[in-house]
């Protein structure tokens, strides 16, 4: 563990969806964060991210209580659900629309399926790939005013995405994150290029309200898997455009089977219930957590 040289309230979070059942990767993630925080005499925060209305169940929103509670950690209440605070994100939204830096698209995944699929013809028009798969090629991007309008009034469905390259204009200048353990790092938002920040299903996304909740929270020092190191790029550009606190992030290695698959939520028997079921004792969780990592 990095002990530092405190200068601020040191605040981690462990934020899960609740979805399903914890693993042992999840449990691995918010023992970091736990104790790191009581390294530094800090707060260990639970966040419930819950903005996913169709998978969420509030079901599996007690069993990550009773998993975190059976691996010692502790924290305060009440806890934060995202979707008791929309509204917080609706102002965030609102913002970036009075920037001129959201658009509304049109394409279902079919449509983009299909662009892409063309432009594969042309090796000039080959699409972009990023952390995530294909980038978005941009298509509603170029529509006009009256494009858009038309569109909306005959209720087409439509998701906002950020116009990446107005919004680094807007911005004008490198901008930096700090990473616990490699130090300072030229963010390059373009990984994921015109990113969806809400759906009209999702008043929404995953990237819009975690700044937002770091943000109200006074997250110190976000610890995550190394999936999500691309996501911090992008965190980062959100953090200026929407004058959010800047954060400290820490991306911890993924648990991963014998055979090389990372831990997920559909392999029942290495799920923190499992285990606990099994007879397994919680102080045996860390010997158990060094034969995935």
């Amino acid at each position: 563990m990095i002990i530092m040289k405190q200068s601020v309230k040191i605040r981690t979070r462990f934020a899960p969806s609740p979805s399903g059942d914890l693993h042992l990767g999840h449990g691995y993630s918010a023992k970091l964060n736990y104790d790191f925080a009581c390294a530094h005499n800090g707060d260990f925060i639970l966040r419930i991210e819950d903005i996913d209305h169709l998978r969420c169940k509030r079901q599996f929103e007690q069993s990550i209580f009773d998993d975190l509670k059976w691996l010692g950690l502790k924290w305060p209440t009440p806890i934060r659900r995202q979707s008791e605070h929309f509204d917080d994100y609706q102002k965030a939204l609102d913002k970036l629309q009075n920037m001129t830096l959201l658009y509304p698209c049109f394409c279902s995944r079919k449509d983009i399926l299909d662009e892409i699929n063309e432009s594969t013809r042309a090796p000039h028009m080959r699409p972009k790939l990023g952390p995530e798969g294909i980038i978005y090629p941009g298509t509603c991007r170029h529509l006009s005013p009256q494009e858009r309008a038309q569109k909306i009034a005959k209720n087409i469905p439509h998701a906002l995405r950020l116009d990446m390259e107005k919004a680094l204009k807007t911005v004008g200048k490198d901008l930096y994150w700090t990473d616990l353990k490699s130090g300072e790092q030229l963010a390059d938002p373009t990984l994921l290029g015109d990113v969806v920040l809400a759906r009209k299903d999702f008043p929404t996304s995953y990237h819009l309200s975690v700044v937002v909740d770091d943000h109200i929270q006074e997250i110190s020092h976000v610890i995550r898997g190394q999936d999500l190191y691309y996501a911090s790029h992008l965190h980062r550009l959100l953090q200026h455009l929407l004058d959010l606190n800047t954060v400290i992030y820490d991306h911890h290695p993924l648990l991963v089977t014998p055979d090389g698959n990372r831990l997920a939520k559909r392999d029942k028997s290495i799920t923190l219930k499992s285990i606990k079921q099994s007879g397994v004792d919680a102080k045996a969780i860390d010997a158990l957590i060094k034969q995935y990592l």
